[in-house]
């Protein structure tokens, strides 16, 4: 079967490598330091990200695609050692290009010219030239193109390398003709008065390029030509910004390390904020998965991370998404995922929960794929760090043994699956502080839809919360299970009654297992958990945004 899940490694400027089942392609690569050496003695086009590796290491390339005659694309640095690395490469370029590889000793055999008909490559691979504006579309007296970009199809699946080039109504119309483009590297080093002045031709900004994108339709858009040198820098934080503000409906991938271009079945979607600790492990779990003919992608839903969380997610080609602040809470963060997402199957994780094995994806779904559950959730096993009573809650409602389907309404999206078209029917509830995956299951469950949990599908779950966390985080579920469940009440009484007895057999079970546990952590957590849970349940007022910044974010 045609793997749709493409290795790609970002090599600086236009570079990139991109490893399809038997033929690994270079495009533009600029291994070598030229343009400062060559072409300009100038501390701003020094090079300013490191060498991945030397072009005389280069052993692996089938074909290496070039866009135009600039050293920055055609280096002569790099290629000629890549050739000789490489002697099963071939060379793809414009005549401006393929007349400089000559001259420095490539055999013509091994060139190619860049033609705008489609050119076999090798099996569900194939490619052709696009007219680039670098500033203005040229042709030779024969018609040949003097800068291109590439359009590379890959078992149905077109991917657009823009090489540099300024928008222009040509280029749209020859991509949608042949479109639609799923993934696109287009340039944002915008040409500007200065950059001009210094002879720095530019290409599109990066609102230019977002528009550009919308127009041929592109799912993914990966940002080129901003990181090599500082006259000609865009800061990726302004590229994450502009994306976060236009919501143009694609997906930005910032130096990602793989494309996934299949027919998705699952969508993986991911609530964040400032979960950097565990997110990177997490996404390289998933990555490992053992699956069975299932195609996933990772929808990342982010209310502000500061701490790199959202670099980590670029890395790994997650499609992410944004939610301010004002606008959040739980249900209306998974609604926004679940709106993006394109899979039939909805996976919901912590980024703070990290999967035990390589199953888990897999285990999740089983039951929805066989028909005997709307709605799963998984094992969920408490990380080293978690608070010996935390353990205990852990073993209590995710036990070793499945029940698919189960009686009730239990879940726990911080490792579920749904249906997507149950979300579609139900949807989750924007206004609850929590819990709004037993609301939704409750309403399923009633309109004869089933639940099943499934403790083959485990993760590690990562708390590391203060004590003040730790009690709004069972204040604000509580509030929420006054919608779920009328009903329930908690007296003082109650209250002081399960603080005394949880930490009575809390320390005898810790006794009993040999567990060296502090008395004084037992009953600060129980004393955390039981008071938030008495508040919470005596809580009737809507929450002010001062109170939702309290329940929702940290300190």
């Amino acid at each position: 079967m045609t793997s749709m899940r493409i290795p790609v490694q970002m090599l600086g400027q236009s570079g990139c490598r991109l490893e399809f089942p038997d033929t690994t392609i270079y495009m533009d690569p600029y291994l070598s330091n030229s343009v400062q050496l060559l072409d300009a003695h100038d501390h701003d086009l020094e090079r300013q990200i490191p060498i991945p590796y030397l072009p005389e290491k280069v052993t692996d390339a089938d074909i290496v695609l070039i866009t135009h005659a600039h050293i920055d694309h055609c280096d002569p640095h790099t290629l000629p050692q890549l050739a000789l690395a490489s002697p099963q490469a071939r060379f793809v370029g414009p005549v401006p290009v393929l007349n400089r590889l000559a001259e420095w000793g490539i055999a013509a055999n091994r060139l190619m010219l860049a033609t705008e008909a489609w050119q076999e490559l090798a099996p569900d691979l194939r490619l052709r030239a696009i007219p680039a504006a670098h500033p203005e579309i040229e042709r030779d007296s024969d018609g040949n193109l003097a800068c291109v970009g590439y359009l590379i199809d890959y078992a149905g699946r077109k991917l657009y390398l823009a090489g540099d080039t300024s928008v222009r109504q040509k280029i749209i119309d020859t991509l949608v003709a042949d479109g639609p483009v799923h993934t696109a590297f287009l340039p944002v080093n915008e040409h500007n008065f200065f950059r001009g002045r210094r002879g720095i031709i530019g290409n599109m900004s990066v609102r230019e390029a977002f528009q550009f994108a919308q127009e041929i339709g592109a799912r993914q858009v990966v940002p080129v030509h901003w990181d090599m040198f500082a006259a000609n820098a865009v800061d990726p934080d302004e590229i994450r910004l502009i994306h976060q503000r236009m919501n143009p409906g694609f997906a930005l991938l910032i130096r990602p390390t793989h494309l996934n271009l299949g027919n998705v079945q699952v969508s993986i979607i991911i609530r964040t904020l400032n979960e950097a600790r565990y997110l990177d492990e997490l996404l390289t779990v998933i990555a490992r998965q053992e699956i069975d003919s299932i195609t996933y992608e990772v929808v990342l839903v982010d209310s502000g991370s500061t701490d790199g969380t959202l670099q980590i997610a670029e890395r790994h080609g997650c499609r992410i998404y944004h939610i301010t602040r004002e606008e959040f809470s739980f249900g209306r963060a998974l609604n926004i995922g679940c709106e993006a997402a394109a899979g039939e199957i909805l996976v919901f994780i912590s980024g703070h929960c990290v999967p035990a094995n390589n199953r888990w994806l897999q285990h999740l779904c089983q039951p929805i794929l066989d028909g005997q559950a709307q709605y799963t959730y998984g094992r969920q096993i408490s990380g080293p760090e978690s608070h010996y009573s935390e353990r205990r809650i852990f073993a209590k409602y995710f036990p070793e043994k499945s029940r698919i389907p189960q009686e009730g309404f239990f879940c726990n999206n911080a490792n579920s699956a749904l249906l997507k078209s149950a979300w579609a029917e139900y949807g989750f509830d924007e206004e609850l502080t929590g819990l709004e995956d037993m609301e939704l299951a409750q309403r399923l469950v009633k309109a004869g839809g089933k639940v099943a949990y499934v403790a083959e599908a485990a993760v590690y779950h990562h708390h590391n919360e203060t004590w003040p966390q730790v009690r709004r985080r069972f204040e604000r579920e509580a509030i929420a299970l006054q919608k779920i469940m009328p009903q329930v009440h908690v007296s003082l009484f109650d209250t002081l009654r399960y603080i005394a007895s949880s930490i009575w057999r809390d320390w005898r079970c810790a006794r009993k297992e040999g567990e060296q546990v502090e008395l004084c952590d037992i009953f600060l957590y129980r004393w955390n958990q039981y008071w938030g849970t008495w508040k919470g349940n005596h809580e009737h007022r809507k929450l002010s945004h001062a109170e939702k910044e309290k329940y929702f974010f940290p300190d």
